[in-house]
């Protein structure tokens, strides 16, 4: 192994803060010739998480548009990477059923590239590591040549989010929400309107509307769906 490689992976192997970690892993794989690395952490999965950590160089604006258009929902990477922890290489026929996101990807520069999951024992912990560039395709002997350092970055990283997450959780404050709140925000977490929500509980919608209210004030958020969003974030539902 070259002085260089040893040096970084002992360096990360020892680092302890995870935005520090991370770059050592870009500076390394930059100099494996890939312009853009991005590791990603979630509690649940990447279309349905609570938390999560995101760590990429990928381009401007990247991240809000994957946001925006809802891509984790249907990203055939993030479906592989579910059930598999081995890597998958990016192509159009991967991208078959998501032709969109395949446009996107090549428009953005993000052409060549692979992903890979670490998947906790649990199941609770969940990330994704992937490296790309512009131009030059990747070959099988590139591919394996690199696997092995990025199982041992991913790994890495990986341990070093979790630690994150759980931190994060930990340190959140507790909210009191009464029981009759909680199935409140429970019904209309499964899309329900106050007056759904009040005959499913034998309630009126004036009282529904008035438990929404107590939970949007204890949980300091300025409406319904924050609520919503909330109470999932701290585990209340």
């Amino acid at each position: 192994m070259d002085r260089w490689k040893d040096l970084l992976l002992r360096k990360l192997s020892c680092e302890k803060d995870l935005q520090t970690a991370y770059r050592l892993v870009l500076n390394f794989f930059n100099n494996q010739g890939f312009e853009y690395c991005a590791f990603a952490a979630y509690l649940g999965s990447p279309d349905k998480h609570t938390s999560k950590v995101n760590l990429n160089n990928y381009p401007y604006g990247w991240d809000r548009l994957y946001e925006q258009n809802g891509y984790a929902s249907n990203d055939p990477l993030v479906a592989h990477c579910n059930q598999s922890p081995l890597p998958i290489l990016w192509d159009e026929t991967v991208f078959a059923q998501a032709p969109k996101l395949w446009r996107e990807l090549n428009r953005q520069g993000l052409k060549y590239g692979w992903t890979q999951a670490v998947h906790d024992e649990q199941g609770a912990q969940y990330s994704l590591f992937s490296l790309a560039r512009t131009h030059c395709p990747i070959d099988i002997e590139e591919h394996y040549g690199n696997l092995g350092y990025a199982i041992f970055a991913s790994q890495r990283l990986h341990a070093l989010a979790s630690k994150k997450l759980v931190d994060a959780i930990e340190v959140q404050p507790r909210c009191h929400l009464s029981p009759r709140e909680i199935e409140v925000l429970r019904w209309s977490a499964e899309g329900k309107t106050a007056s759904e929500v009040g005959r499913i509980l034998c309630l009126s919608e004036r009282t529904v509307n008035f438990h929404v209210c107590s939970c949007m004030r204890k949980l300091n958020v300025s409406n319904k769906i924050s609520a919503v969003a909330k109470a999932a974030q701290i585990h209340v539902i």
